[in-house]
């Protein structure tokens, strides 16, 4: 009986109550034939009938249908495990690979063997560029990023400076991070580095992986070959308050790890990512109230 061919890329995607959004997902990727993949779809316990759905339609995927909500870090960490790929890669659902993409992602891989993790371009539904390579974030980045604050000073040098927002993002480029929407990570750094840190629930797994494969001296890459489309957010969405919460214990855990010095530095980025979550908060739900 002859051997299974190897495995080019094991995609693995987390998902919770976006079946609508999988289903093109899983569509996009059987537009890459000509490569063999393994496709895991780890369920964090959906509401919205999407074990049956994925079994029925997608028979060739392989589902793990968690009981309970796990997260996104530990959900990905099922998947990485199981997977047989030359790469593993992290994919959301909310997202739609061109055709050929897979193909041109896995070449460009095998011409860079110093790059560990490769982020590819990210475009919203219409067509705009998402800032999915960054810098390290900093305390004073976070501060101004996507918060009220942020909105009485829209060019902070600190914000502009983490998204490096003055490149066109149309060239490779070596980068500090790059969003685990779209993550390719050579097998490799997994064997090194191990799974994803579980104690980000969710967020700042993606920074804290590249952090983790830079300190061991690999690259990480953007190319803008293949764009990859992102609606972002459509499960977090749902439960904006909680995402919130979870999103800034997360950011914790990451600059506590990585930028903490001392107690006192301790402390301070503690305070400082209490203020970012309560501005957030307050926000959103003054928001909600002036919906009402």
């Amino acid at each position: 009986m002859p051997e299974a061919p190897a495995v080019d890329i094991t995609l693995c995607i987390v998902s919770w109550n976006v079946w609508e959004d999988l289903r093109q997902c899983l569509q996009s990727l059987r537009q890459s034939p000509d490569v063999v993949q393994q496709v895991i779809v780890v369920d964090n316990a959906s509401s919205d009938g999407t074990p049956t759905r994925v079994r029925e339609s997608f028979p060739e995927v392989q589902l793990i249908a968690n009981a309970v909500n796990r997260g996104f870090a530990a959900g990905s960490n099922q998947a990485l495990a199981a997977g047989r790929g030359r790469y593993l890669f992290l994919l959301n659902p909310d997202t739609v690979v061109p055709p050929g993409g897979l193909r041109e992602l896995i070449d460009f891989a095998d011409q860079h063997p110093e790059a560990g993790i490769i982020g590819p371009q990210q475009r919203y539904p219409d067509g705009r560029l998402q800032y999915s390579a960054r810098q390290f974030p900093t305390v004073r980045a976070a501060l101004f990023r996507n918060t009220p604050l942020g909105k009485l000073f829209p060019r902070s040098a600190a914000v502009q400076d983490y998204l490096m927002a003055a490149w066109d993002h149309q060239s490779v480029r070596e980068v500090d991070w790059v969003s685990g929407a779209a993550m390719l990570i050579r097998r490799q750094v997994y064997e090194q580095i191990g799974p994803l840190d579980e104690g980000f629930f969710w967020g700042s797994e993606d920074v804290d992986y590249c952090w983790r494969a830079h300190g061991i001296g690999w690259k990480v890459l953007y190319t803008p070959r293949p764009a990859i489309i992102h609606a972002i957010g459509r499960s977090t969405d749902r439960v904006r308050t909680r995402t919130i919460i979870r999103t800034h214990r997360s950011m914790y855990r990451l600059y506590r790890k990585h930028l903490a010095r001392s107690p006192v530095g301790t402390v301070l980025i503690w305070l400082g990512v209490c203020l970012r979550a309560s501005m957030l908060l307050l926000y959103s739900w003054s928001k909600r109230l002036v919906g009402k």
